[in-house]
C-alpha cells in the first residue's frame, strides 16, 4: 500500500452512469501531481443478512472501509437520485460513520458531490444538497464548481455549481463532453484543495 495522499471517490451506481462519472472524477484527481484517486463503492441495501453477503464485490471497485474514509485527504461522493435524495445504499454507509464523526477524522478535509438522474428535472440539485448535509456534520469543507468552468454555462444536460451531474435519460445516455469536463474539473479541484489544506 502506498503512503501517497489520496482523494476517496466513493459512489453507489445501479445502472452504470454514476460509475462512469466516478471514473472521470478519478481522472481529474490523477491530473494533480502528488496525489492519487482511490475508487470505492458500497453494497446495495437488501433483505439478505449481512453475515452471508460477500465482503468483496464480484466485479468493479472494492467496497469502502472505514479506514479508506478515515485516512483520505479529500472525498468525492456520488449517487443516483432517489426521489430527490441520495440512494439508500450510500446513506446506509454514511449513517455508519459515527465513530469518525466522534473522532473528528474528516474535519477540514475538502469534499464534493456528484449525481445522475433519469429525467432533466429529476432532483439533481436536491440530491447534491442532501449529500452535503452529512459532510457538513463531519466538518468537511464543501467544494462546488465555479462558473469559470465553461461547461456550466453551455451544458444542455447535467452540470450544477453544487457538483457534477448527468442526465442519463430513460435510455441510459452516456456522459457528453460537458458532463465529462465538469466531472474532471470537480476531481481536480478537490485534489488541488486537499494538497493546499495539508500544508
Amino acid at each position: 500500500m502506498t503512503n501517497k495522499p489520496y482523494v476517496l471517490v466513493l459512489y453507489y451506481s445501479r445502472h452504470g452512469a454514476v460509475a462512469s462519472m466516478a471514473q472521470q472524477v478519478c481522472r481529474g484527481i490523477e491530473q494533480v501531481t502528488g496525489i492519487e484517486a482511490r475508487l470505492r463503492t458500497v453494497p446495495a441495501v437488501s433483505t439478505e443478512c449481512e453475515a452471508v453477503s460477500d465482503d468483496i464485490p464480484a466485479e468493479g471497485p472494492l467496497y469502502c472501509s472505514e479506514e479508506d474514509l478515515q485516512h483520505c485527504v479529500g472525498l468525492v461522493l456520488g449517487s443516483p437520485t432517489r426521489f430527490g435524495n441520495m440512494a439508500a445504499a450510500l446513506k446506509y454507509f454514511i449513517d455508519g460513520t459515527s465513530s469518525l464523526w466522534l473522532s473528528g477524522a474528516l474535519i477540514n478535509k475538502p469534499a464534493a458531490v456528484f449525481t445522475s438522474t433519469a429525467s432533466m428535472h429529476g432532483g439533481q440539485e436536491s440530491t447534491l444538497l442532501s449529500m452535503m448535509l452529512p459532510l457538513m456534520h463531519h466538518g468537511m469543507v464543501l467544494v462546488g464548481l465555479p462558473y469559470s468552468e465553461p461547461g456550466l454555462m453551455k451544458t444542455q444536460a447535467g452540470g450544477t455549481p453544487y457538483g457534477a451531474s448527468h442526465l442519463a435519460g430513460q435510455s441510459g445516455r452516456l456522459l457528453d463532453s460537458d458532463e465529462q469536463a465538469l466531472c474532471l474539473a470537480l476531481g481536480k479541484r478537490v485534489a488541488t484543495l486537499a494538497l493546499q489544506l495539508q500544508q
